[in-house]
């Protein structure tokens, strides 16, 4: 797909301004707790619920502690964007996760230490600990590698978040999506913790694996505790 030419000026609403805010709170979040550095990374947020309104995105290249909600960039649907800046390079696989996945209402891609390491051995995280239930399933699948910003990565990550709510991308990083900015946060947090124990217990050994019926029984009492992958609230 090939973006629209970019429209430069942007009148942002009241409601916009204030979800950027929240994007850019949540990008200095991820950088204080050390899981993005720099300009890597990138977080979006949907902007309603029709197809029409596409989605907020942070700029490409642009360092989080200047950031300002004005900054950000307005994805429509159909790929075509505006704004003061170009949108980030992963503005592909974003777009495809809100149009693939109706529930997700932000995604967050990290270069978190842990889940970049395992993406480098295109390890995925298996069902080592209960809390991979949290993701949808036993395992936090791989993918394979492919350069970044392309339709190929996009393509790729779409099929390792099928039934997931986080991935890990070759050679890459991390990416998560939640039905909102605060949830997405912290399955982001919580997959790079699984990430840290996995790589530390295969330090010591094979990790013993879950099977898939204990992890459907933990799947059932998340749902019914209230978490159920949709909630803002977090486990146990």
């Amino acid at each position: 797909m090939t973006p629209a030419k970019l429209q430069l000026t942007i009148d942002f609403t009241e409601q916009e301004l204030a979800l950027g805010r929240q994007i850019i709170e949540t990008c200095r979040d991820l950088e204080r707790r050390g899981l993005n550095q720099g300009t890597s990374g990138n977080v979006s947020a949907r902007l309603g619920p029709g197809a029409q309104d596409g989605f907020l995105i942070t700029p490409t290249a642009m360092p989080y502690d200047v950031m300002q909600p004005g900054d950000m960039s307005r994805v429509r649907f159909d790929g075509g964007h505006s704004g003061r800046h170009e949108p980030s390079s992963e503005w592909r696989f974003h777009l495809d996760i809100y149009r693939t996945r109706p529930e997700a209402g932000a995604v967050i891609h990290t270069h978190s230490g842990y889940a970049t390491t395992l993406a480098c051995l295109r390890r995925e995280i298996p069902a080592f600990h209960y809390m991979i239930a949290l993701f949808g399933g036993s395992n936090i699948r791989c993918c394979e590698y492919a350069t970044y910003g392309t339709q190929e990565l996009s393509t790729l990550v779409l099929k390792a978040l099928e039934g997931r709510s986080a991935a890990l991308m070759g050679s890459h990083g991390l990416v998560v999506l939640g039905p909102s900015l605060p949830r997405a946060l912290m399955l982001t947090v919580e997959a790079e913790t699984l990430a840290m124990m996995y790589w530390r217990a295969a330090q010591m050994g094979a990790p013993r694996l879950l099977s898939e019926p204990q992890i459907a029984a933990v799947r059932e009492k998340f749902a019914t505790y209230g978490y159920g992958g949709a909630a803002d609230s977090g486990p146990p």
